[in-house]
């Protein structure tokens, strides 16, 4: 089962305003998760349904929620990775 990929209006914006090249990476990455969304090393360990992917080498992180009864994986927050988990 694919998952439709939501954004909140700050991710929106956040992503919008992202270097294109890093942009194409998370774009890359999520094609993959919409597909399994809830991959165990990505889990964050402050709550049950929250979910992220790295970008090392650009030090980026994309913070995003499964919500299995709508089938969507919603996408939070997008940040540099000093800055993300703060507001976790």
């Amino acid at each position: 089962m694919t998952y439709e990929l939501e954004f909140t209006k700050i991710a929106f914006k956040k992503f919008d305003k992202l270097n294109p090249q890093i942009a194409e990476q998370f774009i890359r990455k999520l094609e993959t998760i919409l597909e399994n969304p809830k991959i165990p090393k990505n889990k964050l360990s402050c709550s049950v349904d929250l979910y992220k992917v790295k970008l090392r080498s650009a030090g980026y992180r994309l913070v995003y929620q499964v919500i299995d009864s709508k089938v969507i994986v919603l996408v939070l927050d997008v940040d540099r990775r000093d800055t993300i988990y703060k507001n976790m």
